[in-house]
This record gives C-alpha cells, structure tokens and sequence, in this order.
C-alpha cells in the first residue's frame, strides 16, 4: 500500500519557503513531476510552472490538477536556451527533474543523454546566472555513485555542476541535489515490466537473481523532496535512508514463474547511496545523509 503525504507533517518552515512563491519543475509532467505538483497545488504559492516535451503529459496533468488557475503549463525542452530563459523569468525555486533516465536507452543514445542530462543542467546553471531564482535543486540517482552507466556517469556530472553552483553562486542562488535510488511507480521502471509478463501469462523477467536495490514510494520521493527544500544551501546533496530489497523476493511477491536473463551491461549487482569517501563526512540525520560540500575551488 503506498503511504499517504500529510501536510501537516511537513515542517512549518517549508509553508514559508513556498508561500506566494513561483515554483518551476523541469520534467514536471513525469511519475515523480506529476504528484509532487499536485502536493505542491496544496501550499500557498503563487505559481507552479511545468515545462516538458511531452505534450500528452502536460494534457494529463491539466486535467489531474482539475484546471487550476495556478498551474502554468510549458510545451518545452530544457536544451532551447530562449525557451528556458523564458520559464525561468522571476521563478522563486527550480527543482530539476528533467532527465533521460532508461539505462539502456541512454547507452544505445549517448549524444541525447549527454545533451539533456549534462547540457541541459548546464543550460539551467547559465539561466540561473541571468534570473538568479532563490533555490535550484537537482534530482540525481544512486546510479551516480561509482557510476558504470553513462546515465550514472551524467548524473554524477549533475551533481557536480549544481555542487560548484552551490559554491560561486550563492548568492544570489543556493543550490543543492537530492539522490535517490528506485522509485517504485515510475514509469518504465522493473515493476511495469513484470505486470506486463505476468498479465500476459509470460515469465517475469530477472536479470540476476543476487541483485538489490534501494526502493521507496513515489509518495515517500515527494515528501522528501518538500522536506529538503528549506535546507538547500551551499550545494549539498541529501540522501534519504531507503530501504534495500532483493530484487529475487520482490519478484516473487509477483510470481513464482521466472526466467533470468542476466545483467545488462555496465549494470551493478547492488548499487549504493554513498562512496565510502562520502560515507566518512556525511551528516547523519533521523530521515536521512548530508554531504556537505567542503570543496576550497
């Protein structure tokens, strides 16, 4: 069962970080884009920007929101500068989710991975420069730590840019990442994989039956990122304590019939939240890690 978000347990300090605030979100008509707008709906902001490249998402989350006068939808991508330039003008916060996240994917398409993940971070950091919004978080992945993915590889870039941000451009600007591993019900992830075989009486899918993962609900991945905004400071990155599963047992939760087809390339065993290098100067907290940034450069 997927645990609720209850506003009033989001500290008090967020209602003031939102209030009559103008919020943009980068991939906002994505799983993690969609709820965490409508929770965003719920404060007393003055406007929630949306830009995506997916017309028929922004088309579904209009009619989620039940047409509310305080949502603005952007038909846009986060490569065209003008385009960009223009959402971020006199935004408040910017919270970056926009990303090619499909590992194979992005291994078969490494030019457009590295165009959105890495260009279109940098595209967003030259903006900032010009509208200097108050706060920019990026969302990152677990995948970035000893990275062996180009996704993992883009995204440890994202956190260094945003880090470096953190460093020069505060102020006007503060800046942080947040690093999650999986979110259950993301679109494309393992989970809609094994639904699809298991509806269509097939075999569900393992690629190795020794594999783990970090989970948490797509409701636990919002509340996080609320809870982290008012701590954005000097390019953190924020990591909330999941919890680790085996792929094997979550699998047979589904279904007993089972056919492995082995790791994909690049792809780890189990992945971790934190380098043992991070491990050593991360704050430790009741919900989750901060690695601050120490960095003299």
């Amino acid at each position: 069962m997927k645990k609720s978000i209850k506003k009033n347990d989001l500290k008090s300090a967020l209602v003031n970080e939102l209030k009559q605030k103008t919020i943009l979100i980068t991939g906002g008509a994505g799983s993690i884009g969609t709820i965490l707008t409508q929770e965003i709906l719920r404060y007393p902001i003055k406007q929630v920007r949306v830009i995506d490249i997916d017309e028929h998402s922004l088309f579904i989350l209009r009619r989620k929101t039940k047409n509310n006068p305080k949502l603005r939808l952007l038909l846009g991508s986060i490569l065209d500068k003008d385009r960009l330039e223009r959402a971020c003008n006199n935004v408040d916060i910017i919270i970056h989710l926009a990303a090619i996240k499909n590992i194979e994917i992005s291994e078969f398409n490494p030019i457009e991975t590295i165009d959105t993940n890495i260009n279109g971070t940098v595209n967003l950091i030259k903006t900032i420069m010009k509208t200097k919004p108050k706060k920019f978080l990026n969302l990152s992945t677990d995948k970035a730590v000893e990275s062996s993915t180009l996704y993992g590889a883009t995204k440890l870039l994202s956190e260094k840019i945003t880090t470096w941000g953190g460093i020069h451009m505060n102020p006007p600007t503060k800046f942080a990442s947040i690093r999650f591993g999986n979110v259950i019900e993301t679109k494309g992830n393992v989970f809609e994989i094994w639904k699809q075989e298991h509806e269509n009486n097939k075999p569900i899918s393992i690629t190795d039956p020794k594999m783990k993962r970090y989970f948490f609900h797509i409701t636990e991945a919002v509340e996080f990122i609320l809870e982290c905004i008012p701590l954005i400071n000097t390019g953190e990155i924020f990591i909330p304590k999941m919890e680790i599963k085996s792929v094997k047992k979550l699998a047979d939760e589904i279904s007993k019939k089972q056919k492995i087809i082995g790791k994909r390339d690049g792809e780890k065993i189990q992945e971790v939240l934190m380098s043992s290098d991070e491990k050593k100067k991360a704050i430790e907290q009741k919900k989750m890690w901060i690695i601050k940034n120490h960095s003299n450069y």
